[in-house]
């Protein structure tokens, strides 16, 4: 991880590196972590569990959504996702405007190699035209 974002990101990529352990993945072995920093001030962490029907799985996004509201904070500040490989892991479609119900679209979400390497996109960057009522 760069120098300069270090110190600010180590928190959230620490939170989603250790969570990446506990994700329940033995059909795609595609384990993802996902800490949320919330605007109460806490980090709030999903992994991805699936299920032998893989629509009912979850993602780690959603997991780490859940959390969150379940603890009573109401909007999302920063995602972190850290990906299994050496290639960012950028949300699915759904996890997208699952965070966009609690998030801006000016909302920093980074993408993570286990190695440490962040790329940081806006949610409206990754989610241009999202669905809102």
């Amino acid at each position: 991880m760069p120098q300069d974002t270090q110190s600010s990101l180590q928190p959230l990529f620490e939170a989603a590196l250790k969570v990446q352990a506990y994700a329940h993945a033995p059909y795609s072995t595609f384990k993802v972590g996902a800490a949320i920093k919330a605007d109460d001030g806490n980090l709030y962490v999903g992994c991805n569990v699936e299920n032998v029907s893989y629509p009912l799985g979850q993602c780690a996004e959603a997991s780490a959504i859940g959390a969150m509201i379940s603890q009573g904070a109401k909007r999302i500040e920063q995602v972190m996702i850290v990906s299994p490989n050496s290639k960012p892991c950028p949300p699915c479609g759904g996890c997208r405007q699952k965070l966009r119900e609690f998030a801006s679209p000016q909302t920093p979400v980074h993408l993570a190699t286990r190695d440490g390497k962040v790329e940081t996109l806006t949610l409206g960057e990754l989610l241009p035209k999202a669905f809102d009522m």
